[in-house]
């Protein structure tokens, strides 16, 4: 492995459109969500094991989950757990961390990766990753994952890209964040776009040469007091500069605008785990087309999705399409047609029952 290769793993996020099982106070990334005896966040670190050592992974992830990080990942450093005060979207994540990296070493190449995203396929994602780093090594490049699309989802940014059939890395001709549902189907029709990953590489220089162009606010910040990284000054100097970051996505901030963006067309069994329709689909299916993850019985029951305590019985008769979710104190019946309305729910769940339900 090259001991200039670096991961960093984006692990801050509450998963709000998989509640009631992703909560507030234990988000999706820590929980065993497909059954495989690991934590989505210890399934991204297990990913990487052949890509890069374990002294060059960092976890980006909000302060109230340092304990959960430690308890899952026990092997890494407190130097390599980075806590962030608040939330403030991907693009200060990254620049956090891709600046405290290039202080290690200013030859980094890094892998910005979600926390709770699936990847089936092993060896193809080792081999992609490989290209893209090799890449990145070499070129002053910003590279990201594409994924073919299956359907018309408004949740992911598409990227059209120059099809040169001499390049396994392609260069971007347009990138667009979450396109309207019409736009997307434009897309999706044409065969000519992929889904981003949001799986990223690139060289810590060519990301902080792309925030001095396009988010030089947020660079000033991180990069005014550089001489703090990695001391035990640091987490002070990261208190006071989260306050002063806008919320802003590293696809809306940087990727949208750059001329640079190269995509690597990855068939690596990938999804972003992200709502229950996605856990569905790559679920195991028994001969109705029920995925269950639980105790349960069913009676007429088919293509629903039912994840539960294994500790409770569930009996379901008569439904069809159908999530069943239950996790602590909060049970949820919900078309999965409709599974749009999960972030609504949680709102009100909030507003109405307080804070315990979410």
């Amino acid at each position: 492995m090259d001991k200039n290769t670096y991961v960093v793993i984006m692990a801050g996020g509450i998963g709000s459109r998989f509640w009631p099982f992703s909560r507030t106070n234990y988000p999706k990334q820590f929980h065993d969500v497909l059954g495989t005896g690991e934590s989505m966040l210890q399934m991204t670190m297990s990913r990487f094991k052949d890509i890069c050592p374990p002294e060059n992974v960092f976890i980006v992830t909000n302060k109230d989950y340092a304990d959960l990080v430690k308890q899952q990942l026990p092997e890494l450093t407190d130097n390599q757990i980075l806590l962030e005060p608040i939330g403030r979207n991907t693009a200060p994540c990254i620049a956090y961390a891709s600046y405290k990296i290039a202080q290690i070493n200013p030859d980094a190449n890094l892998v910005v990766t979600p926390s709770d995203h699936v990847v089936l396929k092993q060896e193809a994602f080792n081999q992609v990753v490989k290209e893209g780093l090799t890449a990145a090594a070499q070129n002053d490049v910003l590279i990201t994952l594409g994924i073919k699309p299956s359907r018309p989802d408004t949740g992911y940014g598409y990227i059209q890209y120059i099809d040169d059939s001499s390049q396994a890395i392609k260069k971007v001709k347009t990138f667009t964040e979450k396109p309207n549902l019409e736009l997307a189907q434009m897309f999706l029709d044409s065969g000519d776009f992929v889904w981003n990953s949001g799986i990223f590489i690139w060289s810590a220089q060519s990301i902080i040469k792309a925030f001095r162009q396009h988010l030089s606010e947020i660079s000033e910040i991180f990069e005014d007091s550089s001489a703090v990284y990695n001391k035990p000054e640091e987490l002070q100097f990261i208190s006071q500069a989260y306050t002063q970051c806008r919320n802003v996505s590293i696809d809306y901030g940087i990727m949208e605008k750059v001329d640079n963006v190269y995509v690597v067309l990855s068939d690596i069994g990938w999804s972003d785990l992200g709502t229950w329709n996605s856990l569905y689909t790559i679920g195991e299916k028994e001969e109705n087309g029920n995925v269950i993850d639980g105790d349960a019985m069913l009676y007429d029951t088919k293509n629903c999705i039912i994840k539960t305590p294994k500790s409770r019985l569930v009996v379901v008769q008569g439904l069809e399409d159908y999530i069943v979710a239950e996790y602590d104190n909060v049970l949820m019946i919900c078309q999965k047609s409709e599974e749009q309305k999960v972030k609504e729910f949680m709102a009100d769940a909030k507003s109405k029952k307080g804070v315990d339900y979410i």
